[in-house]
């Protein structure tokens, strides 16, 4: 049967809170005045010093969900395309990079299961490579966010969601991997034969520990994009392409990196 690697996004793959990285993008585009800035650095802040628990996790979705009530989507895509190799590619961890194209080269799917939205979340997958990602979901109608949530990524939702394509790929989750830094993701970790927790918040260390499930750090974020154009790739690097040129290149890049360095 086939198996695949299941990562969490935020302080597992990349250094930072997705959706609140792009807060001074969005604040440029007229999306969002200067306080929702400065509340949202702040909660990034509040974020990577302590992590997350349910009840800032349940505070941080009403937070977004009220403030992109009435945003065209169209925009936050544009956005996102313009910022995201900007704002989103010095961040990736050298560790999550390296352990992405481990995975992809023993034949696993790689797939990203996050609670931040599909619009963030989508992109970051197709610039690393992920062959599937699991995200939030909004609620839009004419174009524009109504500010309810469709399907929330988070918690026992992201199991159900891990099973559910585990049934529709034929995936075997004793053969499966999973990484995520939350004891939030436990229900995810569970499932498969191989959790790891990585950077993990004190609740999440406790339980990786009690269960024997490995530890991770991953402490060193880099810039795929000056890591391809440092390496002696044969012809012209793909890598001023933009969109999903940039993102196929960068996945490529992820690969055949890691493939030189065990060689």
């Amino acid at each position: 049967m086939r198996t695949a690697a299941f990562f969490d996004l935020d302080k597992t793959i990349i250094a930072k809170s997705s959706t609140l990285a792009f807060g001074r993008s969005f604040y440029q585009g007229g999306l969002i005045n200067r306080r929702a800035v400065l509340k949202t650095a702040y909660a990034q802040f509040v974020y990577l010093v302590g992590g997350a628990d349910h009840d800032q996790m349940e505070r941080m979705r009403q937070y977004l969900s009220a403030l992109c009530t009435g945003w065209d989507v169209g925009q936050v895509k544009e956005i996102v395309a313009e910022t995201l190799h900007d704002l989103i590619d010095p961040l990736i961890y050298q560790e999550a990079a390296d352990l992405i194209a481990e995975h992809k080269a023993a034949g696993r799917d790689v797939i990203i299961v996050s609670s931040s939205g599909a619009e963030v979340v989508e992109p970051i997958g197709e610039l690393i490579g992920a062959d599937k990602v699991v995200a939030t979901r909004m609620v839009v109608a004419d174009g524009r966010y109504t500010g309810e949530v469709e399907f929330y990524a988070y918690g026992d939702n992201k199991a159900a969601a891990i099973k559910a394509l585990a049934e529709a790929e034929g995936y075997d989750l004793d053969g499966c991997y999973a990484y995520s830094d939350s004891a939030t993701d436990l229900p995810m970790l569970e499932l498969v034969g191989h959790p790891c927790a990585v950077n993990p918040d004190r609740t999440l260390r406790k339980e990786a520990a009690a269960r024997d499930w490995p530890i991770e750090v991953f402490a060193n974020p880099v810039s795929l994009r000056a890591k391809m154009a440092s390496l002696s790739l044969p012809g012209k690097p793909v890598i001023a392409a933009t969109a999903l040129g940039v993102g196929t290149a960068a996945a490529a890049g992820i690969v055949w990196y890691a493939r030189k360095k065990r060689s």
